[in-house]
Formats: C-alpha cells, structure tokens, sequence
C-alpha cells in the first residue's frame, strides 16, 4: 500500500527556473515497511483515517507528523448539535 498526501499547500521554491510544479499537488509519503504495516495494522479497525498534524521543514524536505483518528459516534453528533444550538440561543438572546 502506498500512502499520499493530497491536496496540501506547500509554498513553491522562491528560486526554482523553468520546472515549477503545482503547490497543492498530490506528494507520495516515503514511509519504511515497519511505518507502513503499522498504518495498515491501525487503518483496518472499521472508522479510523489518516490525519496529518504537522508539517515541517528539515534539511530542505518537508516531514509530516500523521496521526490515525476516529469519528464521532452517533451520540457525540447529537450532542455536538445540542450544545451548538444552546450557544446560538444565548447568543441571540442578548
């Protein structure tokens, strides 16, 4: 399996001459077997997606930091939704 990071803005090369690539293009992660087997190991729970957290500059690459997260459950919407419309209803009572 292969990991890609799509549609994440990374500035151009200020200094770059005649090849300039687009800045949201599709970028390949270079990930080592271990990396990859884990990823796969945490993605096959039903519900789970890759997020990166942070990206960073080192030695004139660009690292991302990914996280593996969850959705909200059913629940957690409705109560999401609760506390949103308590909030807009103070808000406009003032």
């Amino acid at each position: 399996m292969k990991f890609f990071l799509k549609n994440c803005y990374i500035k151009q090369y200020d200094k770059a001459s005649v090849f300039i690539p687009d800045e949201r293009r599709t970028r390949k992660l270079l990930l080592n077997k271990h990396e990859i087997a884990k990823l796969e190991k945490k993605l096959a729970v039903s519900g789970t997606t890759i997020i990166p957290l942070k990206i960073y500059f080192k030695n004139n690459h660009a690292k991302v930091l990914i996280g593996v997260g969850r959705g909200k459950k059913l629940y957690d919407k409705r109560e999401t939704i609760k506390q949103r419309t308590i909030e807009r209803n103070l808000r406009n009572s003032y």
